[in-house]
This record gives C-alpha cells, structure tokens and sequence, in this order.
C-alpha cells in the first residue's frame, strides 16, 4: 500500500518537475536562441501552467475534487524545479525570486484548467502530449513578432537637513561605502552588487565618472547637463563584456540584451531653510515579451538602489 502511494507520489510530482527540466535545458541551448529563448512567453508562461496541468491531470480524482488541492499541488513540483535548477546552477537566485511568483500563479491556474478537463472527463489520451508539445510549437512564432523597447523611470527623493554646498558634495562625489551602511535589502536579499563609490573628476557638462558596485560592476557616467548645487543630469552606460560572468545572470545582466540603464538626474530643492529635497530619477530600458512583469520588477529594483544611495549621501550630509 505504502509503496503504490509512493510511486503515485512520484508520479504527480516526478513527471511534472522532469518535463520542467526538459524544457529549461532544451530553451536554453544557445544555439537555438533564435528560436528558442528562456526570456520568452512560451517558456515563462507556459512552463509553469503545463506544470499545473499535468500535476492535476496525474492526480486521484478524490484528491482533484478538492479545490485547494487543484491550486497548491503544482507548487511542489514547482519549487522541485526551482531547487534543482539552483544546485544544477541552471538559474541563479535573483532570476528564480523575481520569477517565482508568476510561477506559482500560472502553475495554479493549470491546476485548474487540468482539474477542469479531469472533472468533465475531456481529456483524452492524446490531449496531455499535445499540450507537452504547445511550447516548442509557439516559440518560434513568438520570436517572429518584433519586441519593442520600453523605457521606464524610477523615481525618488530624500529630505536632508544640510547646507545645498554640503549636500552637492556628496552628490558629485559619493567616496568608499562601507558595507553596513548598505541599506539596500531588496539587491542584499536578489544577491545584486551593492555600490562601493563614484567620483566625478570635475564638476560641470563633460564630466565623468565611474559607478563602482562589488563583483566588478562598473556604470560609465558622462555629465551631459550641469547647474551648481541644483541639477545634474548624465548619462549611464554599463559594458557587458566588462562584468564577470559570476557578478550577475546571464538573464539580467545590465546592458545585455535585455536591460539597459539609460541615465540618470540628481535635482537639489531647498524647502527651507534648514532642509533641502535632494531627488534622484533614472530611466531604463527593457526589451522582452512581458515588459508588463519585469518593469515592475526592474523599477522597485533601481528605487531600492537609488533610496540607498540618497539614504548614504543623506547620513554624510547631515553628520559630517
């Protein structure tokens, strides 16, 4: 008895998490990217919702009655997935955080959708492998249809009861970080760099300077227009082949074909006359299918940055 359940067992969630793999490893070959792509909505969107379907599809139709049942039970070949693709370091941990909770929905949902066909009994012996090979099918269609950049702002601002002078220093040049005033938990808990310094080598239109982050990462910024003590505004441009292989994935690589930071503005406003607004906007780019998921992903990302800094240049301004 113990064994048939267990064999059972292994078949809902073992069946399931192998077809993940299949599809992970095969939309993954470099070679077929022009067809076949991880960032694409036939993999991201499909994979998990077949991964429902097939759970629900393997399951006892006692256990299918049951509506929690038809939600939660693809979340385990899910997350069997996202453990083996981590230890296999087929994914990294950012990508599979930012990633997960879509996963888990769309799971849910083909939980459902095979519950349904279960329940109703339309589903025949060809439907599950018609469905398995859907994602192979819509891939190169998919890659036929152009993707549109989008361009997208992260807006931010601190208070800072400084002098304008004292604060636009810490703006033109932010000196050594130290790790414990890193206050930036959204990048600690993805594993992203954090920042170290970046020193402008004169002030006004030309300037320049380098965006030091750990792991390698560095932003190349050009002053492209400049007013003393109230606006700074320039240009940030990121060099894939200068980042290490191990600083970020392949996926989310700053500058890749992806994502791409455009630039950046510091504006300084005095509110009073013990207190200024020092804001902080940046603007990026992003090119996939699902801009709709990652800008809002890829803007709580560069505010978390960008809130840090200002948090960094507000605690130098206003004790030092």
């Amino acid at each position: 008895m113990k064994r048939a359940r267990l064999k059972k067992t292994l078949i809902i969630v073992g069946i399931p998490t192998l077809y993940a793999l299949v599809l992970r490893m095969f939309f993954g070959i470099k070679e077929w990217s022009d067809l076949f792509s991880v960032m694409s909505v036939s993999f991201l969107f499909c994979l998990p919702t077949i991964t429902g379907i097939l759970t629900v599809y393997f399951s006892g139709e006692d256990k299918v009655r049951r509506f929690r049942y038809r939600f939660f039970a693809p979340w385990v070949p899910i997350f069997s997935f996202f453990l083996i693709t981590l230890l296999t370091r087929l994914e990294g941990w950012a990508c599979w955080l930012m990633i997960l909770p879509l996963f888990l929905l769309a799971a849910s949902v083909g939980g459902l959708i095979g519950g349904y066909f279960k329940l109703k009994k339309k589903a025949n012996k060809m439907y599950i492998p018609a469905l398995t090979f859907f994602p192979f099918l819509m891939a190169p269609v998919e890659n036929m249809i152009s993707v549109t950049p989008a361009t997208y702002e992260a807006i931010t601002y601190i208070d800072i009861q400084a002098p304008a002078e004292k604060i636009w220093g810490n703006v033109t040049s932010v000196y050594k970080i130290k790790e414990e005033q890193d206050k930036g938990w959204l990048t600690k808990l993805l594993g992203l760099p954090r920042p170290v310094e970046a020193i402008l080598n004169y002030e006004g239109v030309g300037a320049s300077r380098e965006a030091r982050f750990t792991n390698g990462l560095v932003f190349h910024e050009t002053v492209s227009e400049y007013t003393d003590k109230k606006k700074m505004v320039f240009s940030i441009k990121a060099y894939p082949y200068e980042i290490p292989s191990t600083t970020m994935d392949e996926h989310v690589v700053i500058g890749g074909k992806y994502f791409d930071v455009l630039n950046g503005t510091y504006e300084l406003e005095r509110l009073n006359s013990t207190t200024c607004r020092l804001h902080l906007y940046s603007r990026f780019q992003l090119t996939t299918n699902f801009n709709f998921y990652a800008g809002w992903w890829a803007k709580w990302i560069m505010k978390d940055i960008q809130n840090n800094i200002l948090q960094i240049e507000k605690l130098r301004s206003e004790n030092q």
